[in-house]
């Protein structure tokens, strides 16, 4: 008879990194995307717990937003996932999206470096290609919106200063965050990354619309170019 396969659940990991625990004591901000989605699944399987469903699911490509933009019948498709963990997803999704549009003094302020990362890392660390986004801030530095504005090898031809600020134009943004990812896990910047960073700065000072900094996205980690004194 074959040994059986040691695997901790959550039950048997300590108290302290159980994630409802951990949301009771430190409040849902502090936990991983990994750890909010283990609570509104519940329940894992056999051969995995909650939460390492959870990081398999957020190992899509498309990670967070393959949750929001997925179909109940595609995540069904997920070895783990059935129609009661699906429906669970989707609802959770579907209230913060609305409490989303109806509050718009719930959407974040940017104050820092640092919350510019957080609001972007639990995806795009996975991302297997460059993504270029733009975070979309008003006067009060609210963020209006994230936008992708190209998906494959960062260079000037696909970083066109007219498709990155007619977003901005459209959405009345008083600023903006450049953010890309690099899929080799070091963000350290090219010498490309900034001369894309200092041609869009001068562009959007031509028009008005001030680029507060370029972030860089690695595995978990991150380079400012405000903080490196590059814009």
């Amino acid at each position: 008879m074959p040994e059986p396969e040691y695997r901790l659940t959550i039950k048997s990991m300590p108290e302290d990194m159980r994630p409802r625990e951990r949301m009771r004591r430190v409040g849902p901000g502090a936990l991983s995307a990994a750890e909010l989605l283990a609570i509104i699944l519940r329940t894992g399987t056999q051969e995995e717990s909650a939460l390492e469903l959870a990081h398999r699911i957020l190992l899509e490509p498309r990670g967070l937003r393959f949750l929001a933009e997925a179909t109940i019948d595609e995540l069904c498709s997920i070895k783990g996932v059935g129609l009661a963990k699906a429906a669970q997803v989707k609802a959770a999704l579907e209230l913060g999206r609305r409490l989303f549009c109806l509050e718009p003094d719930l959407k974040p302020v940017i104050r820092s470096p640092q919350e510019a990362s957080n609001l972007v890392m639990e995806e795009m660390c996975y991302l297997d290609r460059e993504h270029f986004r733009v975070i979309l801030l008003n006067t009060k530095n609210r963020v209006l919106g994230v936008e992708t504005v190209s998906i494959g090898s960062l260079n000037s031809s696909l970083v066109h200063p007219r498709e990155v600020f007619k977003c901005a134009v459209q959405r009345s943004a008083a600023g903006v965050i450049l953010v890309h990812n690099h899929p080799s896990g070091d963000p350290t910047p090219s010498s490309e990354d900034i001369e894309i960073t200092r041609r869009l700065s001068d562009a959007g000072r031509v028009i008005g619309i001030e680029v507060l900094d370029h972030i860089i996205i690695g595995d978990h980690l991150f380079v400012s170019f405000k903080e490196k004194g590059l814009i």
